[in-house]
C-alpha cells in the first residue's frame, strides 16, 4: 500500500493479505480483507470501495469499479471494467460471490445476488432481489429486476426484460419479456 495513488480514509480498513494497487479509494466504513485484491491489474480506470462495503476472500474489483453502500464481493468474484469511459457499479445490498464475473457496464443493486458461475456486462441490469446464478448471462441492455431468477445455461440479453423464472437452455432476447410468477425454459426474442 505504498502507492501515493491509493487511498484509504475515514474508518476504512485493509486487512490480512488483502492488495490494493494504484488508482483505488476505500473510504467511510468500507473493508478489504482476506486475500482480495483491489486495484488497476493493468487495466485503465479508477476503482473505489465505499460505504459499508465489503470486498473479502479471492475476489478481486478494478478497473473503473465501484462497490457502494453496503454490497459484497467475495469467494472469488470478479467486479471489473477494462474500459476507462463506462464504469461496472454495485450497489444497495448487492452481492456477487462464487466465481461470478460482472463487467463492462453493468449494475448490480438493491438485494440483487450473482453467483455461481454466472456473468453479467455490457450495460445489463440486475435488481430488486433478482439472483443470476449457475451458467447464466445476463447482457446486452437485459433487465433482471424484481424477485426474478435467471439460472443453468440461460441467456438473456438486448433489450429483455425478466421479472419470473428463465432457466435451462433459455434465451430471453430481443424486446421480449418475461412476466412475474412466468417460467421460461425455452427461446423467447
Amino acid at each position: 500500500m505504498s502507492d501515493p495513488r491509493v487511498w484509504v480514509s475515514d474508518n476504512a480498513v485493509v486487512r490480512d493479505n488483502a492488495r490494493l494497487d494504484r488508482q483505488v479509494w476505500v473510504a467511510e466504513r468500507a473493508i478489504v480483507s482476506g486475500r482480495a485484491k483491489v486495484g488497476k491489474d493493468n487495466v485503465p480506470g479508477f476503482t473505489s470501495v465505499s460505504g459499508n462495503a465489503r470486498v473479502f476472500g479471492n475476489a478481486r474489483v478494478f478497473g473503473n469499479a465501484r462497490v457502494l453502500d453496503n454490497a459484497r464481493v467475495y469467494g472469488t468474484a470478479w467486479v471489473y471494467n477494462t474500459n476507462e469511459n463506462n464504469h461496472v457499479e454495485l450497489s444497495g445490498n448487492a452481492r456477487v460471490s462464487s466465481n461470478a464475473r460482472v463487467s463492462s457496464n453493468a449494475r448490480v443493486s438493491g438485494d440483487a445476488r450473482v453467483f455461481g458461475n454466472a456473468k453479467v456486462y455490457g450495460n445489463a441490469e440486475v435488481s430488486g432481489s433478482a439472483h443470476v446464478y449457475g451458467n447464466a448471462k445476463v447482457y446486452g441492455k437485459a433487465e433482471v429486476s424484481g424477485s426474478a431468477h435467471v439460472s443453468d445455461n440461460a441467456k438473456v440479453y438486448g433489450k429483455a426484460r425478466v421479472y419470473g423464472t428463465v432457466s435451462g437452455n433459455a434465451v430471453v432476447c430481443g424486446d421480449a419479456v418475461v412476466s412475474k410468477g412466468e417460467v421460461l425454459t425455452s427461446r423467447r426474442c
